[in-house]
């Protein structure tokens, strides 16, 4: 497989990857993350306690545009998005793991996996500064698929194909979601499915956890632990291949003070 087709299929993940943490970072449907920066007064009503109630449950998670996430650096929120959301995802990634050895015979745990790397290493990129599209590309296949891509070259005339959905999508039905980054993931792993022959390069479990995947029951937990860890090797290698190779153009963080 070429860079170029690499880098296409890697283009159209970063476009649903993108829309989808703008969402997660600036919308605030109900005012909680708003409402975090506000005190209680003795005119509240019991809506406003409740909503209070919300608020700092969920300011207690540092959810991005809430009042503890305006005090994270750039080093706090990207790991954030390791800890809180990558860990999430990754309940989706393990999950297969319980059938055991049935399903490690299948390519979706692997599939998954790259999606949900591929999504948290845009973050943590976001949160360094590195906004542009093709700096997201060129840390995915870098980091996932141990390809120096580069993009200066011209893209050959392609040949006319009807047009793709729009980027709006992700934040469309999902906007308000719970589950937006599982969607997501599984939006991304769809367009990523051409990259059969990349996605076992990415960082897998190490050996332990990859022994005890193919153990029925036994096999989910395992995943799990062992997507972590490979998560977080990920994370690591992303952030010192922005270090390296990218130039920060703004901080990117949520923000309905900002």
């Amino acid at each position: 497989m070429d860079d170029r087709t690499v880098a296409t299929a890697l283009d159209r993940a970063v476009a649903i990857i993108d829309p989808v943490l703008d969402v997660l970072s600036e919308r605030d449907p109900v005012g909680l993350k708003k409402r975090t920066f506000r005190r209680p007064t003795e005119t509240d009503t019991a809506v406003d306690k409740v909503l209070d109630a919300l608020a700092a449950a969920l300011n207690a998670t540092d959810f991005p545009g809430t009042e503890a996430w305006q005090k994270l650096n750039a080093a706090a929120r990207s790991e954030w998005w390791v800890a809180r959301i990558g860990a999430l995802n990754t309940v989706a990634v393990a999950f297969p793991g319980v059938f055991g050895v049935l399903v490690n015979r299948l390519p979706l745990q692997d599939l998954l996996g790259f999606a949900n790397q591929s999504m948290v290493l845009v973050a943590v990129a976001r949160e360094s500064g590195v906004t542009g599209r093709g700096d997201h590309v060129r840390l995915l296949a870098s980091v996932l698929c141990n390809r120096e891509i580069d993009l200066s070259e011209p893209e050959p005339e392609p040949e006319p194909e009807p047009e793709p959905e729009p980027e709006e999508k992700p934040t469309s039905r999902r906007d308000c979601g719970p589950f937006a980054l599982l969607h997501a993931m599984w939006d991304v792993a769809t367009v990523l499915r051409e990259l059969s022959g990349e996605l076992a390069k990415r960082p897998h479990s190490r050996g332990v956890y990859r022994v005890l995947a193919a153990v029925p029951l036994v096999g989910g937990i395992a995943s799990y632990f062992g997507e972590r860890g490979a998560l977080s090797r990920a994370a690591e290698q992303g952030r010192r291949w922005v270090a390296d190779n990218a130039r920060p153009v703004r901080h990117v963080g949520s923000a309905v003070s900002e």
